[in-house]
Order: C-alpha cells, then sequence, then structure tokens
C-alpha cells in the first residue's frame, strides 16, 4: 500500500456550494488529483464534505484543506473546520489565479479551479490559518462598515455639489441628498460609538490601542483598523512581512539592458491598510522632521510625491508594529537618547 506524505482538499468557494477535489503526493513526488465533488455551502455540507474527505484519505496523514479568501463565503466552512479540529489554510485569490497561469489549464471552469486549489496546496507550504479574536472580528466589521458610509457620503456630496451647480437645480433633489447625508453622518457617529465600547471590552487591545495612539498623526481610528485588519499582528513575524501584507513592498520590473519597469508598490495586500494610513502619512509628513525629510529626499530624487507618501506609509505602518509589539509607547527624543548612551541606532 502507497504512503502518501501530504493529502490536500481544494475547495472552491461560491455562495451557495462547494466545488472540492481531493489531491495527494506521493513518495515519489507524484501529484494526483483524484476524486471530485459539490457540496452545499452549510452546515450540513460542510459535514459530508469532511466526512468523504476522511473516508478516501488515509488517516495515518494530516489532511489540509485549502481555499481561497472569497469575500466572506468561505468564513462559515473556515470556522466550521476549526471548530473540527480539522487544518485549514486561507490563500489569497490572486496568488492562486497566477498559479492557474503556469498549469496547462485551456478551460476554466469551478472544477478545474478546484484541481488548482488543490495542486497549490500540495505544491506550496502554506501557512496554518489561524481564526481571528472575536474583538478584532468585531472591530473589523465595524471599521469596514464605517468606511463604506465615508465613501457613500462622497459619492452623494459630489451629487449634491453638482446639483447645486447647475443653472436650475432641482430642489427637492437637493433636500433628499442633504437628508441622506445627515443619516449618514448620523450613522458614522453611532459606529465610531461602538468601535470605542467595542475596544473596552479587552483591557489589553485598549492599552495597545492607547500606545499606538502616542503616534504624532495615529489616531485610534487608524489603530482600531490596523490591529483588527492584523489579527493584532498575531500572525505577523516581521515588519518585511508586514509590509507584504499590506501591498506596501516595492515591485521592480528589470530583466537585461532592455527590460527596465519603473518601481511600484505591488498594492497585492490589504487595502483597508492602506487607506487607513494614507492620512496619518501626510499629517507625518507635514509635521514631524523626519518624516518631511524623507518626503523632501524622495520627491527631489524622483519627482513622484505619492510615492513618497506611500514611503512614509511604509515607515509610519513599521512603526505602528513596534510600538504594538513592544508594548511601548511612542518616544520623540529614543533616537537621541540611545545615541547619547552610545548605542548604534536603527532608523524606525
Amino acid at each position: 500500500m502507497k504512503t502518501f506524505l501530504k493529502q490536500v482538499v481544494g475547495i472552491d468557494v461560491a455562495k451557495g456550494e462547494l466545488v472540492v477535489s481531493l489531491g495527494r503526493i506521493d513518495e515519489d513526488l507524484s501529484i494526483e488529483i483524484f476524486a471530485h465533488r459539490i457540496f452545499l455551502n452549510r452546515d450540513s455540507g460542510f459535514s459530508l464534505l469532511k466526512k468523504w474527505a476522511d473516508k478516501l484519505f488515509q488517516p495515518e496523514t494530516t489532511t489540509l484543506y485549502v481555499m481561497e479568501a472569497t469575500g466572506v463565503y468561505h468564513e462559515a466552512l473556515a470556522y466550521w473546520l476549526d471548530d473540527n479540529r480539522a487544518d485549514v489554510s486561507i490563500v489569497l485569490p490572486n496568488k492562486i489565479s497566477n498559479f492557474f497561469k503556469t498549469l496547462d489549464i485551456n478551460t476554466i471552469t469551478d472544477r478545474t479551479a478546484s484541481e488548482a486549489i488543490a495542486r497549490f496546496g500540495l505544491e506550496r507550504k502554506l501557512l496554518p490559518w489561524q481564526r481571528p479574536k472575536e474583538i478584532f472580528s468585531e472591530l473589523k466589521q465595524l471599521t469596514r462598515e464605517r468606511n463604506q458610509l465615508i465613501d457613500e457620503r462622497a459619492v452623494l456630496k459630489n451629487q449634491l455639489h453638482a446639483e447645486q451647480a447647475r443653472a436650475f437645480p432641482n430642489m427637492q433633489s437637493v433636500k433628499r441628498l442633504k437628508k441622506r447625508i445627515q443619516l449618514i453622518n448620523q450613522q458614522e457617529l453611532e459606529i465610531r460609538s461602538e468601535i470605542a465600547a467595542t475596544a473596552k471590552k479587552d483591557p489589553e487591545v485598549a492599552v495597545k490601542i492607547d500606545r499606538i495612539g502616542t503616534i504624532p498623526g495615529v489616531g485610534n481610528l487608524t489603530a482600531v483598523t490596523i490591529l483588527a485588519e492584523t489579527n493584532g499582528f498575531e500572525l505577523i513575524r516581521n515588519k518585511r512581512q508586514l509590509v507584504s501584507y499590506c501591498g506596501l513592498d516595492v515591485k521592480n520590473k528589470d530583466s537585461g539592458i532592455s527590460v527596465k519597469g519603473k518601481p511600484k508598490i505591488s498594492k497585492k495586500g490589504n487595502r483597508h491598510i492602506r487607506k487607513a494610513l494614507h492620512m496619518p502619512a501626510l499629517s507625518a509628513i507635514r509635521h514631524n522632521e523626519k518624516y518631511s525629510g524623507l518626503f523632501i529626499r524622495l520627491v527631489s530624487k524622483h519627482g513622484i510625491k505619492m510615492k513618497a507618501v506611500v514611503a512614509a506609509q511604509r515607515k509610519l505602518l513599521e512603526l505602528i508594529y513596534v510600538i504594538a509589539k513592544n508594548d511601548c509607547v511612542y518616544d520623540k527624543e529614543y533616537e537621541r537618547k540611545k545615541a547619547e548612551a552610545g548605542v548604534p541606532t536603527l532608523a524606525i
């Protein structure tokens, strides 16, 4: 009887169903995708899926369930599998999409997508998914809801401005737009209150928010957003990994002497964190000598202001990570004190 080194359940998640492929790799490192089935995306389907996989896989070899982060539709399955002590890994869709292009598959269907996910799980060493703390899950939902309201308000304000600028504005339309903006203002205040109340439920989280808030230009909402989106930096091992997770890492395209692409940020990470850091970075550039110096130096080098702002965002994110991980507060005299003590310093 063959012994298999790795067993993977590749799951293509949709709103109502789960398209599943089973794959395994043997001692000769040969990959086999050997079974397919469709289950309902609810508890009864989850139970049938696990029973089916347990029946076809070897019990002595660990089974890994791999799925894409498809909006919110994958969450119920991930939590159910975690509750039932199954190993789960959740992969960003762009990674599966890029991997799919390397395969000799011309037709894209739910089945071929699940096969690609299973093969990806077999070929790559994936990090285990860790369910977020309940408080971070609540805070993430609230901060994202608030951001959605702010985006809606910006659209309404633009519509209001356009209507009022017309030669003959419709006053009833103006009245309705103002009412909708007023309602959003009220709801936004309610959400801010809920965020503050939720954060106070956990003293440890409340302390972290206060400490991050000692950084000039970084408010409580920015601190809450970053902690919620990273699950309190639970799985972040270093600053480089964090920068990559947020999509603030630099992407270069150089090959030989003919291909010389301009370096740019990847934007293949968490856009909510990038958005939360935009205004604090602008504030830091205006009021902090270190960040203003960085901005001036980079703009004088390449002339692109937005690129310099992104660099400030990255520096600010790294500083927030250091403050949160070391349980300390911001000290603007930190570098000077270290220099006076004769300790080599590194700019954060």
